[in-house]
């Protein structure tokens, strides 16, 4: 188990920025039910964590070199993708989820120079459909995304299939099995909570149908 992903996992939990609720379900935007919820903003609250994090994402560069930009997703991967790029000393440009709708209706802020090598920073991979938006919109405005890195990923199959599809490199400080470990070894669940939240990352469709009849 790696050292960084079981401290990064360790924290997230620490400050609630990871909520694991298996017998009182979250209920996401999009409707589905679901035992986790996650916000790394929090991490903003806390100085010595959001410096470990940035720290953290600062030592994965290994795996992204000769980055010309810095990249956030709207909303919660701009502060994180900022920091990096400042402690990297790498312009940054920020990402919406849409172009505005007055002014320039810039889909992104800041100067993206044609052919800059961009290095996109999500602050959580769940489907990965909103990192592939981030990254077709860099590609579009004449950049070329060299990966995409984050701090936590749910881990799901289906959206490890779309980064290979696009060709797109990625990785993340941690993921759901550290942090499932971590959340069991600490006593903050119990082995059959740990199962049930095992179950929801296998097929959370299906977890959510299942749930609807309880």
């Amino acid at each position: 188990m790696s050292t960084v992903a079981s401290e990064v996992a360790r924290k997230l939990l620490q400050v609630k920025a990871v909520k694991l609720q298996p017998n009182n379900p979250f209920t996401w935007a999009s409707g589905l039910k679901s035992p986790i919820y996650c916000d790394n903003r929090i991490l903003l609250s806390y100085p010595d964590i959001r410096t470990s994090i940035k720290v953290a994402l600062k030592n994965k560069l290994l795996a992204f070199p000769d980055i010309d930009i810095v990249a956030g997703v709207a909303t919660a991967g701009i502060p994180h993708g900022a920091l990096l790029a400042d402690a990297v000393e790498k312009p940054f440009i920020y990402i919406r989820s849409k172009s505005k709708s007055h002014g320039r209706k810039n889909l992104i802020e800041g100067e993206l120079p044609e052919g800059a090598r961009v290095l996109v920073i999500e602050d959580l991979i769940s489907t990965g459909m909103s990192s592939m938006t981030a990254c077709d919109a860099v590609t579009e405005n004449g950049g070329h995304v060299i990966g995409v890195l984050a701090i936590f990923t749910y881990g799901f199959s289906s959206a490890k299939k779309v980064f290979t599809d696009k060709g797109i490199p990625m990785d993340t400080l941690s993921n759901y099995n550290v942090l499932l470990q971590e959340a069991y070894e600490s006593n903050y669940i119990t082995e059959e909570e740990k199962q049930i939240l095992e179950s929801w990352n296998e097929d959370p469709k299906l977890w959510d149908q299942k749930q609807q009849t309880i």
